[in-house]
């Protein structure tokens, strides 16, 4: 009996970027492309920072990408992608800029589109989004570059301590809590340094939670909730990404019924929202109620992230949560 031969599909990995999340996405790419399911895709890690986009090959030689259509050739061999697994925590990959690049090339990937990115990524945006739903959302201001500022006014509207922010960063980059009005001109410094936007957050006492999901055939898949406990004054880029600096507790301890708000507001955020492929929001749970923190797009993606974590206290293994990741892109079942 003659069997046709298994067509595999070009995935590229996508990883890397042009924020302070560079080295962590390319951790995520490289988690990616080992844990890819090898009997039906092809993995190939693309770099992205800047103008320079490659693929490395096993002798460490750069092979660029030609942007006209998103191709790479390699010893004269011309590769078309099929799609693309979007692994760039923060710009270009996670505000929507690439998202837009695949569009304008008819080329599917596994992130939230153009709209939902830029949405979830500007903090400032997607605040006022979330509060426009009759989601409780920290009380805030928000400063633009260059613009004047007087401390006593913000600490007379939020109190201290507070949290200062750029409007678009991830993994906490540029994050400040400021305790006392005297390190305000600082943390505002720090945070222009990421962007031209910055958000003062009133301080929301209470536990740290996060909430995974991913949309498979149309349903929503929502894992167990996970406490975020940081031995740092939060939860910083590095609690986040040292060991012992953060206890992760899969599922969290919680009342059944916290628990069932959580993931009921999150998959109506998702939906809302229109995001794609497997998506974290985290709250604070405090003692009056649940508030919304943010939304991350393009989570974490090694073995030791939150969503890995999430799904594999689900039944569900990371090779598993990428394809589900990468057949949604196609409306494969």
């Amino acid at each position: 009996m003659n069997t046709k031969p298994k067509i595999m599909k070009n995935i590229a990995i996508v990883c890397g970027g042009n924020s302070g999340e560079y080295a962590i996405s390319i951790q995520s790419g490289k988690v990616v492309e080992k844990h890819l399911d090898q009997n039906k895709y092809k993995g190939y890690l693309i770099v992205i920072r800047q103008l320079d986009w490659y693929f490395e090959g096993g002798d460490g030689k750069k092979h660029q990408i030609d942007k006209s259509d998103f191709s790479l050739n390699i010893a004269g061999v011309n590769i078309q992608f099929d799609g693309v697994f979007n692994a760039i925590h923060g710009t270009p990959g996670e505000d929507g800029k690439l998202q837009a690049y695949f569009d304008l090339l008819s080329m599917p990937y596994t992130s939230s589109g153009v709209t939902s990115s830029a949405l979830s990524f500007n903090k400032f945006f997607c605040n006022h989004f979330v509060r426009s739903l009759g989601i409780t959302v920290a009380d805030s201001v928000s400063l633009r570059k260059g613009e004047s500022y007087k401390k006593e006014v913000i600490t007379d509207a939020l109190g201290l301590p507070v949290f200062v922010k750029p409007a678009q960063s991830g993994s906490s980059v540029g994050v400040s809590k400021v305790n006392t009005i005297d390190e305000m001109d600082k943390a505002i410094q720090t945070a222009f340094r990421e962007d031209d936007r910055i958000l003062i957050e009133a301080f929301v006492d209470g536990r740290e939670l996060a909430c995974g999901l991913v949309e498979k055939n149309n349903e929503l898949m929502v894992f167990p909730l996970t406490e975020i406990i940081s031995k740092k004054e939060f939860f910083d880029y590095e609690a986040k990404y040292k060991g012992g600096l953060a206890h992760e507790i899969t599922p969290a301890d919680i009342p059944e019924e916290v628990e069932m708000d959580v993931k009921t507001t999150s998959s109506f955020l998702y939906r809302q929202m229109d995001c794609k492929g497997f998506v974290r929001f985290d709250y604070i749970l405090t003692k009056t109620g649940l508030y919304f923190l943010e939304v991350n797009a393009i989570p974490g993606m090694t073995e030791a992230s939150i969503i890995p974590q999430q799904a594999e206290a689900f039944g569900m293994s990371i090779q598993e949560l990428f394809t589900i990741a990468v057949e949604g892109m196609f409306g494969e079942e």
